[in-house]
């Protein structure tokens, strides 16, 4: 019993780091660089985590998403329209989401695009 509420503790500590490091605004490289961690454990610790959070159809359509097509857009085809929020990578990828975006879609969008790192 007493392993179990270890582990709880644990469990809880890093789904507090990993929230953390959401909220931070910082690279996972720059957050665990100043938490002290290794990258490898928090990337582990997100996946177990997700694991255990994350529903049935949620991990089937995760892993209908893994390997599918997408075309790369440049910025000449681009709709004039402003989005709403522009995520930009440090390697000069966009993605720009429109106003009204469904949660779940972009979540799923952003674990296509970023496996390790959503």
């Amino acid at each position: 019993m007493r392993g179990q509420r270890a582990d709880e503790t644990t469990q809880a500590q890093w789904r507090t780091r990993i929230s953390e490091a959401a909220r931070s605004g910082r690279s996972i490289r720059a957050f665990c660089r100043e938490q002290g961690v290794t990258e490898g454990q928090f990337y582990a610790w997100r996946r177990r985590l997700r694991g255990t959070t994350e529903g049935a159809a949620q991990r089937r359509a995760r892993a209908a998403m893994t390997g599918a097509p997408f075309a790369l857009v440049h910025e000449a085809a681009l709709l004039p329209e402003p989005a709403g929020v522009e995520l930009v990578w440090p390697e000069g990828r966009r993605l720009r989401i429109g106003p009204g975006v469904d949660a779940a879609t972009l979540r799923m969008v952003l674990a296509v695009l970023e496996p390790e790192q959503c």
